[in-house]
């Protein structure tokens, strides 16, 4: 990639960065003693402005994905074992809201100003975009935010409902719409968008066709405000599908970042110090230990609906380890040679309160009758034992960690050690901002709701079919990158036999659809996405939706648990963070009164900090017009 300049001014203060490619992004090149608004040029925002926007959304995909079933952790193990037993707590609350508003939302208006003086309706579109992704983002996590008065120079904004800041997003998108059209035409003198566009590349087309997208997703989240207009607040089948028409048509017109593992020079500057090239689930999952794949997730990858049919995703979602099958090894789990497929956790039997599942280890037992190096569970307990049948998703990097090649091992330098992780996580994984595949389970939801089953099932095996045919492009360029990876089943490429056979005979048929079917293999399509959560919400995690859903077992028996979300009730948003409850309380308690279910008693002196404030819905996931 050619040099990119760019400059970032935090909202926390101001640093000068520039780029030199996704490998090495920092040269200054401005007075980096005294950097301002004014020397920032609108182009040298976006791509800093970009990796902070998508940072938050995927730290808030990652936190909130834990509590929807797909994943949990080992036995107490921290927050985000908590969060899979439906035990939030504000060490989730301040990154995504952070990262969104200093890193990134600090520099938009700025950006998009100035990009409107120059007649830059491309780099101003593009603003409009980022603004009504990240604010809606924050709306979507704790309903009600400054977004009237954000960004500005007042410390502490009032507080705006969730139906301005919904509203205020679907007009922000409109805009940006009008303006990347207008932008398709510009003087070709201007910057182009390729100077700061690493998310698309500076393809206004793909632009466009990403703003269509929010907007048919964010339309599609009102099924409880009743059919009408969406200029009413109303959910609009119409104006969706004519959305989704515009949107992508392929998955050529996708927005895809693509993540490298080149451990470059330039780092975040929000305190993580973290290269910027990497995925960020890799950051915050795929290089940290104990995250398990679920029985929920396995059943619906190895079993989908009952109909028999492996998914080809499965190896490829679900972790794997180098292991030699013995006799005591569990029918159940593949085997393909040296490596070992994970079963999944059964969050609905009991195992949290027997004290599992504990992490394997690798390496020596001196109590076992075994010799030499093996997986075991360092337990008294011999109920433990058996938790070597569950693979964490732990990854490793050639850039960021030195090692050569992508696979972790939990003994170093011993490749019997070694674990695959998941293909979402790892170091150089895609972040998928927006695919087609999304585009057509959301048709097929509209279609089906409509009553139009035949047009929906079309719909829905055309999104499994763009799932399946996306990460197959990732499989076989990570495999031309190392071709010793194609020799564990988490990296080799899908077959065409296995995906003819899955689509042909494991989706059912359209005499036999059902929402549950359509919703179950959208999220299996946007696994580590925030419309995991959202679809979740719109839906009151149905059971009948959501197949093989249930709230985790262990959420009845922790006392803290029920304190946060009551028997009855559900997990519906986020605490606001520490730094509006600490600094801007005064507005934050004035918007309470305008909240449906906020505790305004004046004996609880903050309505967001009440135990339960988990369970309020914001305002799209409610009955509030």
């Amino acid at each position: 990639m050619k040099l990119l300049k760019s400059i970032i001014l935090c909202g926390l203060g101001a640093a000068a960065l520039s780029l030199t490619s996704c490998n090495d992004w920092l040269n200054i090149n401005t007075d980096p003693e005294n950097p301002s608004a004014e020397i920032a040029e609108y182009y040298q925002r976006l791509a800093h402005i970009e990796f902070y926007t998508n940072d938050a959304n995927q730290f808030a995909a990652w936190r909130s994905s834990m509590a929807c079933g797909d994943w949990t952790r080992y036995v107490n193990g921290g927050t985000y074992y908590n969060m899979s037993i439906w035990l939030p707590g504000t060490a989730i609350n301040t990154t995504p809201y952070q990262w969104w508003f200093v890193g990134a939302y600090a520099n938009v208006p700025d950006m998009y100003d100035k990009a409107m003086a120059a007649g830059n309706y491309q780099y101003a579109g593009v603003a409009k975009v980022i603004k009504a992704y990240g604010m809606m983002l924050m709306t979507d996590l704790y309903g009600e935010m400054p977004y009237t008065e954000a960004g500005g120079i007042n410390a502490m904004p009032k507080y705006d409902t969730g139906k301005t800041i919904f509203m205020g997003c679907i007009n922000d998108i409109d805009e940006a719409i009008d303006l990347l059209n207008k932008g398709l035409n510009q003087s070709a003198t201007l910057p182009k968008l390729s100077e700061g566009d690493w998310w698309n590349g500076g393809d206004v087309n793909k632009w466009i066709k990403l703003a269509h997208l929010l907007k048919a997703r964010w339309l599609n989240h009102l099924i409880k405000k009743g059919e009408g207009s969406y200029k009413d607040g109303k959910w609009d089948p119409t104006a969706i599908l004519a959305e989704l028409d515009q949107a992508m048509q392929s998955n050529a017109d996708n927005t895809v970042i693509n993540h490298t593992d080149a451990n470059g020079s330039t780092h975040d500057v929000l305190g993580w110090d973290e290269p910027v090239d990497y995925s960020p689930l890799f950051s915050v999952c795929g290089m940290n230990a104990g995250y398990m794949v679920t029985k929920m997730l396995y059943d619906n990858l190895t079993n989908f609906a009952g109909y028999g049919v492996e998914d080809p995703r499965a190896d490829h979602i679900i972790p794997w380890a180098y292991s030699h099958k013995s006799a005591n090894s569990p029918a159940e789990i593949k085997w393909d040679g040296n490596w070992r497929r994970s079963l999944g956790v059964d969050m609905q039997s009991g195992i949290q309160a027997a004290g599992g599942p504990l992490r394997a280890i690798y390496g020596a037992n001196k109590d076992y009758a075994h010799s030499g190096d093996h997986w075991w569970v360092p337990s008294t307990s011999e109920a433990r034992w058996g938790d070597t049948v569950y693979v964490e998703e732990t990854s490793s990097s050639k850039g960021y960690h030195a090692n050569k090649d992508l696979f972790f091992r939990a003994k170093k330098n011993d490749d019997n050690s070694r674990e695959s992780g998941t293909f979402y996580t790892r170091v150089s994984a895609p972040t998928y901002v927006g695919t087609y595949a999304e585009c057509c389970f959301i048709k097929a939801e509209v279609l089906f709701r409509q009553g139009n089953a035949a047009a929906a099932y079309t719909a829905y095996k055309e999104g499994a079919k763009a799932s399946i045919e996306l990460m197959n492009s990732k499989l076989n360029a990570w495999v031309a990158e190392d071709n010793s990876l194609g020799k564990c089943p988490s990296f080799a490429p899908m077959s065409q036999e296995a995906i003819d056979n899955f689509l042909n005979n494991g989706l059912g048929t359209a005499s036999d659809l059902t929402l549950g079917k359509i919703m179950t293999q959208k999220r299996i399509a946007l696994l580590f996405s925030m419309e995991v959560w959202n679809d979740m919400r719109r839906y009151d995690y149905d059971s009948n939706i959501f197949l093989g859903w249930a709230i985790p077992a262990q959420h009845a028996l922790s006392a803290a648990a029920l304190k946060a979300i009551p028997e009855g009730k559900q997990f519906r948003r986020w605490m606001q963070c520490s730094h509006e409850r600490d600094y801007n309380a005064d507005n934050l308690q004035a918007i309470g009164s305008e909240v449906p279910g906020a505790n305004m008693d004046p004996k609880v002196k903050l309505w967001n900090a009440a135990d339960d404030v988990w369970t309020i819905p914001v305002w799209w996931d409610s009955d509030q017009q």
